[in-house]
């Protein structure tokens, strides 16, 4: 399922708030982004226990329990794990992942909150979550019977969110940083073959394993853990930024005349990098109309194309890849900065 309205992990806890006490939620989104440790903390935000079924572990019989003969008659006894005395939060992770059997099993629970004779306590709540077919995921289709019992919220992954949950839960100070200038890197959509990717929970890992490791971590050490967490490009841009660190070398340096572009051919990677954060950088800080730039927008614009030069005399590859047009074709800088651009270097326009 997809949706053109999405709600961040901000908003997230505000709209559960209202909805969820009243109706079952379906919580859709990318692997990795957060959403059963989103619910988890919510759930505790009401002082409720979180018991969470997992969809892909699940038979019909788990969830309609056993039969059993009280009284001469059968009835059948729902599972201890469900049956509770005190209001609680079911959480059906992976439900969309279930089997149609299992997916079935869960209509009354859902709709009704019962099994058999068992009702959920009053002011527990129910949320489902599952991701998307498109994720490359394990994902079958939803009856409409099923789609039709639940409100459903499409969440995204938003890295001011992200970074401002980092800042109170440890997170490595090089995984801050980094995703700090080039935000774009928290999330990468699942590649369609078997390899890693780039989530919050990617990233998460990683600073895991950074602290694990210490930071006087080997560059192979630091190569292996980037590559086995994240995105192959973001792996190397990560290990590009981490040997800026280490050489108290960033682009702020360069654009203050501290530091100039890195010639050792030895360090390309950091060049890449550096041209990487430049284009980012340029993105944020240009206007689109060049009538409404300041005069430090100025200064910074003259000093942005100096730079350019120089880098395109060390790279012309690494400068073409500041102003390049996105995968699409579409260009991501200012119209104004790239015309200006093709008339003081003329051989970057020539390959754009």
């Amino acid at each position: 399922m997809q949706a053109s309205v999405t709600v961040t992990p901000d908003q997230l806890p505000e709209l559960l708030l209202h909805v969820a006490v009243v109706r079952p939620v379906f919580l859709w989104g990318a692997p990795g982004i957060g959403k059963s440790s989103l619910v988890r903390t919510f759930a505790d935000s009401l002082g409720l226990e979180c018991v969470t079924l997992l969809g892909t572990q699940l038979a019909p019989e788990d969830l309609i329990g056993v039969p059993q003969i009280v009284d001469g008659r059968s009835r059948f006894a729902p599972p201890e794990l469900i049956a509770r005395a005190q209001p609680y939060c079911l959480f059906l992770d992976e439900l969309n992942a279930a089997s149609p059997e299992v997916q079935k099993s869960f209509y009354s629970l859902i709709l009704d909150r019962r099994i058999g004779t068992y009702e959920l306590p009053e002011g527990s709540v129910v949320i489902g979550a599952g991701n998307r077919a498109t994720d490359n995921a394990l994902a079958r289709p939803m009856a409409s019977a099923l789609v039709n019992r639940m409100v459903h919220l499409h969440l995204r992954a938003d890295v001011d969110d992200w970074l401002t949950w980092a800042a109170v839960n440890d997170i490595h100070p090089w995984v801050v940083r980094y995703l700090t200038q080039r935000p774009d890197h928290l999330w990468s959509a699942p590649p369609k073959t078997e390899a890693p990717f780039s989530t919050p929970r990617g990233w998460h890992m990683l600073s895991d394993a950074l602290y694990s490791c210490g930071d006087d971590i080997d560059d192979t050490t630091l190569n292996v853990l980037a590559t086995g967490t994240l995105t192959l490009g973001h792996a190397s841009g990560f290990r590009a930024f981490v040997k800026t660190v280490r050489h108290a070398f960033d682009l702020d340096a360069v654009f203050k005349g501290e530091a100039a572009w890195p010639r050792d051919p030895a360090d390309r990677d950091l060049l890449y990098f550096l041209a990487e954060t430049m284009r980012a950088r340029l993105v944020k800080e240009l206007p689109g109309d060049r009538d409404h730039a300041s005069a430090s927008v100025r200064r910074f614009v003259l000093r942005a194309k100096s730079l350019l030069v120089e880098l395109a005399e060390i790279s012309v590859e690494c400068a073409q890849l500041v102003i390049a047009a996105d995968a699409e074709g579409v260009p991501v800088l200012p119209s104004w900065f790239l015309i200006e651009v093709s008339r003081d270097l003329p051989r970057l326009a020539a390959r754009r």
